[in-house]
């Protein structure tokens, strides 16, 4: 166990723990007193720091710091209408001793006292540890890293990727054991919160979020999460959105409640705000009239590059909707609509950016395209899922012609959504068993939200699909190599127990040059 860990499980409890910090991280910052009644002192009715600490998309001397002020956290975060000094501290040691950068940053009303601190400078890859003071109040210490310079050579790094946490269904408990893993980043590939509830209860819910407010009030229930607090601190992630973060199966402007166009502008830009107000994104993603970019890369050496993408922004509407039928649907095979070329799942530019300088040969070892959804193809009878890549089929040849034809060489595309493990080979022709495997996908379960066994009775028209299991909720986790790339099914007990325990349901191999998984 990290000495991280050991100090966020202490018996002293969190609470008195950080306080007891507090004089520590004061010296570290070694601020004259002055400047500090100069800056203010805000008085907190309560705690402040409740959601925790984040760090993310590293670089090689820099990532961003995050925080959010807010004592009530339930109720809108329980802040005085006015902009807060927040001190912060980087350091080599998880004492705060050996400081190697500090500031002050402003956490405003207008951004709900959220904090950003996009830092630079650092050393390229190293570990570093890092805390918040505001109010002679401390924040939990959190643990970061920068990444190796682009190029340089690295023998191994290790990833985890994850999807779809519903707090109303469960518990959170794979971040407990994300944290054990001894890893350099976590992906969260949407469904980070949910707007709405269905299936079986195991944790209460706040009503479905349409405004800023609710939005607010739903990101910090969910942060709220002593293993996802946990998770957050240990390791610096990046991450991609999919519909819960706004609502369900909405297509850019268009969702399937079919409200009039300007109030899903509204409750988008809304939506989109507060999530950037609740992780650890650059300046460059702050949301602008409404819009928001969330696509980009990061690259670990010459040992992995991550294409993150955006599929909900962009896309077209869902293809062949009927006149009471909106979002995601089973369309028949005849719908023309679906396999229109000039419907797209990414938009032009994501999609341009994503084959011209994401998906090209050289560079780093292996290719991860880092997304939300099943990109294989998935017969269903005479039935397509509209909302999937399967109801955008003509950006996914477009794709997967580019890999075959420019001859790029371990492609990885890795997603969720859809509640179950899946280990799929990517062919080129997919209604071909003989065609060539071109990548490799796997599919990370989900952290909580529920799943059923719909899926098996079509597996056999699915050849290229070589492992599927819907009875498990769990996260994928990954160890990169010049030699290949070995990914672990990782399955939860149960999210029904807060204390349940994780095992490894299956381990595939990806050897470097062969596209296609085998089972380890």
């Amino acid at each position: 166990m990290s000495p991280l860990v050991r100090a966020l499980n202490s018996p002293l409890g969190r609470r008195a723990l950080l306080r007891r910090s507090t004089a520590l991280a004061l010296a570290a910052i070694a601020t004259p007193i002055t400047s500090r009644i100069a800056l203010g002192h805000p008085r907190f009715s309560d705690y402040p720091f409740q959601l925790g600490v984040a760090s993310g998309n590293p670089i090689a001397d820099g990532v961003v710091l995050w925080t959010r002020l807010a004592p009530t956290p339930l109720e809108g975060g329980g802040m005085p209408n006015e902009t807060v000094p927040v001190r912060w501290v980087v350091a080599r040691d998880q004492r705060m001793i050996d400081v190697v950068q500090k500031g002050t940053a402003m956490a405003a009303p207008e951004h709900g006292h959220s904090v950003h601190v996009p830092l630079r400078g650092l050393s390229p890859d190293h570990w570093y540890f890092y805390q918040f003071i505001a109010g002679g109040e401390a924040s939990p210490v959190g643990r970061t890293r920068t990444f190796p310079v682009i190029g340089s050579p690295k023998d191994r790094m290790r990833f985890a990727f994850c999807s779809c946490q519903n707090f109303y269904q469960g518990y959170f408990n794979s971040y407990r054991q994300m944290v054990q893993d001894d890893l350099d980043l976590i992906l969260t590939l949407g469904d980070y919160i949910y707007e709405s509830t269905w299936g079986t209860q195991v944790r209460w819910h706040l009503p479905e979020p349409t405004d800023l407010a609710g939005y607010r009030n739903t990101h910090a229930l969910y942060k709220l999460d002593a293993d996802l607090q946990r998770a957050h601190a240990s390791v610096p992630w990046a991450m991609t959105w999919d519909d819960h973060e706004v609502d369900n199966d909405y297509a850019g402007l268009n969702q399937e409640d079919q409200d009039p166009v300007e109030a899903f502008t509204r409750r988008r830009a809304a939506a989109y705000k507060a999530y950037y107000e609740h992780m650890p994104l650059w300046p460059t993603s702050r949301p602008v009239d409404g819009d928001m970019r969330l696509y980009g890369s990061l690259t670990f050496g010459d040992l992995a590059s991550f294409a993150v993408l955006d599929n909900r922004q962009y896309r077209s509407d869902q293809a062949c909707q009927g006149p009471s039928d909106f979002g995601g649907q089973n369309v028949p095979a005849d719908c023309a609509e679906r396999t229109d070329p000039t419907r797209s799942m990414l938009g032009q530019e994501q999609e341009r950016w994503l084959l011209r300088s994401q998906l090209t040969p050289g560079g780093a070892r292996w290719k991860v395209v880092a997304q939300q959804m099943l990109f294989s193809q998935m017969k269903q009878g005479d039935k397509w899922w509209s909302d999937g890549w399967d109801g955008y089929p003509a950006t996914r040849q477009r794709i997967v012609n580019h890999i075959a034809d420019r001859q790029v060489q371990n492609a990885v595309i890795i997603g969720g959504d859809i509640h179950q493990f899946w280990v799929s080979d990517v062919k080129k022709d997919f209604d071909d068993p003989a065609s060539p495997v071109v990548a490799t996908e796997f599919i990370g379960s989900s952290i909580s939200s529920g799943s059923g066994s719909w899926a098996e009775r079509f597996l056999p028209a699915n050849p290229h699909i070589r492992y599927h299991d819907w009875r498990h909720r769990g996260y994928g986790r990954a160890e990169v190599t010049h030699g290949g790339m070995k990914v672990d099914l990782v399955a939860m007990d149960s999210v029904a127990d807060p204390n349940a325990g994780a095992r490894v349901l299956k381990s595939y191999v990806v050897e470097a040059g062969q596209a296609g998984a085998k089972e380890a």
